[in-house]
């Protein structure tokens, strides 16, 4: 419950309110994919991610973003904010940035037998990358990958996180 309370909060600070976003998201993911950038596949579940997108910054391709993801089995829920960068319109690519807080294990052990990823951080970095289609004037559907880790910056050991979804995007 603590958990959910404190996503809450992150979202509330972190995300403006809606009459100055120029997009809203949400998606479903499944969590924890074992891919080749991490250690992991540990954890259970999917996740339900809602977000919202601002504008482009100075005449650029670039945005500001800030959603929540919650992991539907009680395992790692996480709120990002960060950048990215649409390229394209009715078929894009939309690359991102960001720092997320995380509700794992913060401890910074190499033992992958507890069931539990050990981040080594409770702030990590959350790179991106989206492909979508525009379905209607309004509304776009991506495919996403998030991936949350440290980088090695924090200690040797590093299992990460990746999930695979879709979202859907309306414009404002």
């Amino acid at each position: 419950m603590n958990r959910l309370i404190f996503l809450a909060a992150a979202a509330a600070i972190a995300i403006p309110a809606p009459a100055a976003a120029s997009e809203l998201f949400g998606g479903v993911f499944v969590h924890d994919v074992d891919t080749p950038l991490t250690k992991s596949g540990i954890e259970d579940g999917g996740d339900f991610q809602i977000g919202w997108r601002g504008g482009g910054i100075a005449l650029t391709p670039v945005q500001p973003y800030a959603f929540v993801s919650l992991n539907s089995s009680g395992d790692t829920s996480f709120a990002a904010i960060g950048l990215s960068a649409k390229f394209g319109d009715a078929l894009y690519i939309r690359p991102g940035l960001g720092l997320a807080v995380h509700t794992g294990s913060a401890k910074n052990f190499t033992d992958f037998s507890n069931d539990k990823i050990e981040f080594g951080s409770r702030i990590l970095f959350e790179p991106e990358l989206g492909v979508g289609i525009k379905v209607a004037p309004r509304v776009s559907v991506e495919a996403s990958w998030v991936h949350l880790s440290h980088a090695q910056i924090f200690g040797r050991q590093n299992p990460g996180v990746d999930n695979i979804g879709l979202r859907a995007n309306l414009a404002l």
